[in-house]
């Protein structure tokens, strides 16, 4: 147990126990004060909620629903801010740690995300700050790069500029922003300062993700009541969010990863998508829209070119089944093209985004559809038609993808593909067995769909998707049977089957988004945070009359709808109070020990390497120069790290010193435990290095002898019980 003591400073206000121990939860007591006459005030709010409604051109009715729902979506974000920041203080006890241990347990490439941010305000000037993360030299050693292209840091930037303005700010007016206190850890340890409110870096910068995520789940509740035309639906679909919250995200365990930042903007595209989709006409409002949320999306994500590879793809087998019309089809393409052109711009020339298959996908379809008319002369129309579609988009998307890289010289994106490949076949190799050993990049655990029928979200969203394909297959056999006087929509008739046409268009989008964020779900876990969200999103369509007004008038509907949540709760309430259970305290003293004889003796201009994750952490806690890092979709980057690795292979000493005096490393960090760990047959490091070096294999491995006796190829200059630094020889700096 640590004990706490206010740390005495004079820019640390005075507060009461009674303060410190008020609840979120509890609203303060009635003032005392008499209050003036408010018939002035009042008079002045309800006439400018008169204004916004004729402006929205609302009844007082759909304005009093519409303000109903916006108070429930914020009541559900605040709930869901206040879930994850309880879940983040109760499993490290985050108000209680210093600087270096708030740093260290931001771990892997969490760590090297904030150490740039760290960068930025710590830096005279944000100008400076800037320019610093732009010509990076600690990184990767001795390159000197442009962090902002490479790594997707876009919400640092933002957050660092928030931070010095609100710091600034309050330092001009006298306003404290911090309580510093005096940690006792016991056990021998020296007392530690902690810092809790908005002006302490790391509180600043969570407390925004989970801002972020909050207003996330508000979102949600919009597009529940959305898409189902109930605000009951909104409900469904926060609670299934809630109940399956262990299934849908991990923000409260990783604030700083990219998908914390841009998620959020996934869900407001799609909630535009959505109303572009169901809008006979949409504004150029919401094309804008709909482009400044990808653009948002985009940005602070690598990644987030796959899953819009597959809104795409979904999309496109809407258009192709009649579901949407070429110049509304046409239009949402424009609109991705656009924003892929800005965010290709503000991420300065990154190549990966215009080699990827998202790009190369929009350029294809917009061709086939501009010359779709060249499909109905030369097919007749129907399941050929549509099949020939299909196969010129997959054509002519890979052989446009591979062109482009070919041209431009890019294979950032190469591990992606071997990964791919090593799903259906035997394939296997170094990069890609670092992605395949790791739990979170392998198949779907089987127990992922157990824990969803438990909570009733996969039935759920079994019986909406059968409901849905029924009545697309009744529209294709109608279609069908008709032949010619039922063909695809023309431009000039772009909504001519009408509401209840794109009102079915919208839900055959949302079913095979599903259907391709499962794909992804079952051949990588990780991508699972895709697919719980969407299938939560779902179930709000047991709440439509559209679906299921065959159930009954709307009172029986909506009995149905709470005995359906009722029995979900058995299981969801059980996952919530497991979640509420989790109680931890961040503590590595190892690292810690680590760290702090890394500060104190060695040159600032030391060069590091050693495992991806601690290397994140020597950066972000020392400063000093790192060559690999946990960053790995560069395929240079992935270079040097095969080089750092070859510690753990079975080469010899000689060879893997040369590897290190190649790269410029002063001291290499080396962890007995990557040299052992094994999660399973073929997994371990060695294991790894026998499919990329099968000379060497059935040798003891080169880290379990240096482990034993560093020399004569190294020098150890520090150890604890998990760490080991080994110093490279002089003679590394005459090869530089």
């Amino acid at each position: 147990m640590v004990t706490k003591t206010r740390k005495q400073t004079g820019k640390t206000p005075a507060q009461t126990q009674a303060d410190r121990d008020r609840s979120p939860l509890v609203p303060p007591g009635k003032s005392s004060v008499r209050r003036k006459d408010g018939k002035g005030f009042n008079s002045f709010l309800i006439n400018g909620l008169s204004a916004v409604r004729n402006k929205l051109g609302l009844t007082s009715s759909a304005f009093l629903k519409l303000g109903t729902t916006l108070l429930l979506a914020a009541l559900a974000g605040y709930l869901h801010w206040y879930h994850l920041t309880h879940l983040f203080e109760n499993d490290r006890h985050f108000s209680h740690l210093s600087n270096l241990e708030k740093e260290m347990a931001f771990r892997t490439e969490m760590g090297l995300y904030y150490s740039y941010y760290k960068t930025i305000i710590e830096a005279p000037s944000f100008l400076n700050g800037l320019y610093m993360v732009m010509n990076d030299r600690l990184t990767e050693y001795p390159l000197v790069i442009n962090t902002l292209k490479r790594f997707n840091l876009y919400p640092e930037v933002v957050l660092a500029s928030w931070y010095r303005v609100y710091t600034g700010t309050m330092e001009f007016f006298g306003v404290p922003t911090k309580m510093c206190w005096s940690i006792n850890r016991g056990e021998g340890l020296a007392p530690v300062d902690s810092c809790e409110g908005m002006g302490d870096p790391a509180y600043f910068y969570v407390t925004f993700v989970f801002l972020l995520n909050g207003f996330m789940m508000s979102l949600f509740f919009i597009y529940g009541t959305y898409l189902s035309g109930s605000r009951l639906g909104g409900l469904v679909t926060t609670l299934c969010f809630f109940f399956n919250h262990g299934e849908s995200t991990r923000v409260m365990w990783t604030p700083p990863l990219r998908e914390s930042f841009a998620y959020p903007f996934l869900v407001m595209q799609m909630l535009l998508l959505t109303y572009i989709l169901r809008t006979r006409n949409p504004s150029r409002t919401a094309m804008v829209a709909l482009g400044v949320s990808n653009l948002c999306f985009m940005l602070p994500w690598q990644f987030a070119q796959f899953v819009l590879l597959t809104q795409v793809a979904s999309l496109f087998a809407s258009y192709i089944l009649g579901y949407l019309g070429p110049s509304k089809m046409q239009s949402i393409l424009v609109t991705h093209m656009i924003t892929l052109a800005v965010c290709f711009l503000l991420m300065f020339g990154n190549s990966m985004l215009l080699t990827s298959f998202y790009a190369s996908s929009l350029v294809s379809i917009w061709v086939i559809i501009r010359f779709r008319d060249r499909f109905a002369e030369a097919f007749k129309p129907g399941i050929i038609t549509w099949s020939m579609q299909g196969l010129a988009w997959v054509a002519s998307t890979v052989v446009l993808k591979f062109l482009l890289s070919s041209v431009l010289g890019a294979s950032d994106d190469a591990h992606i593909s071997g990964l791919i490949k090593s799903k259906f076949t035997s394939y296997k190799d170094f990069h890609t067995l670092m992605y395949t050993c790791a739990a979170e990049f392998d198949f779907m655990e089987i127990e992922t769909p157990v824990r969803y029928i438990k909570t009733l979200l996969l039935p759920i969203n079994v019986l909406v998707v059968a409901l849905i394909v029924g009545r697309t297959v009744q529209d294709i056999a109608r279609f069908l049977t008709e032949g010619e006087r039922a063909s695809l929509k023309s431009e000039e008739d772009d909504e001519a089957e009408g509401p209840e046409m794109a009102a079915r268009g919208e839900l055959v989008y949302h079913s095979l988004q599903l259907v391709a964020f499962a794909l992804l779900a079952v051949l990588i876990m990780r991508l699972k945070l895709f697919l719980t969200p969407h299938m939560c999103i779902m179930a709000c369509l047991i709440c439509s009359k559209q679906m299921f007004g065959w159930v009954g008038e709307k009172l029986k509907l909506q009995m149905a709808v709470f005995a359906v949540l009722s029995i979900m709760a058995i299981q969801g309430v059980a996952n919530l109070q497991a979640q509420w259970g989790i109680m931890g305290e961040f503590s590595n003293l190892p690292q810690e020990e680590l760290l702090d004889w890394i500060q104190d003796n060695t040159h600032p201009n030391s060069v590091f390497a050693g495992a991806m994750p601690t290397m994140a952490s020597v950066k972000l806690s020392t400063g000093r120069a790192i060559v690999n890092h946990p960053h790995y979709e560069d395929s240079g980057l992935r270079e040097r790290t095969k080089l750092v690795y070859s510690m753990y292979s079975r080469m010899s000493g000689e060879t893997v010193k040369r590897n290190l005096m190649q790269l410029g490393v002063d001291f290499f960090v080396l962890e007995d435990s990557w040299c052992t760990r094994r999660t399973r047959p073929g997994c371990s490091m060695p294991e790894i290095w026998d499919v990329e070096d099968p000379q060497n294999a059935g040798r003891v491995p080169l880290c379990s002898l240096v482990s034993r006796d560093s020399r004569p190829h190294f020098t150890t200059v520090f150890y604890n019980n998990i760490y080991k630094i080994l110093k490279v020889p002089k003679v590394a700096k005459e090869l530089r």
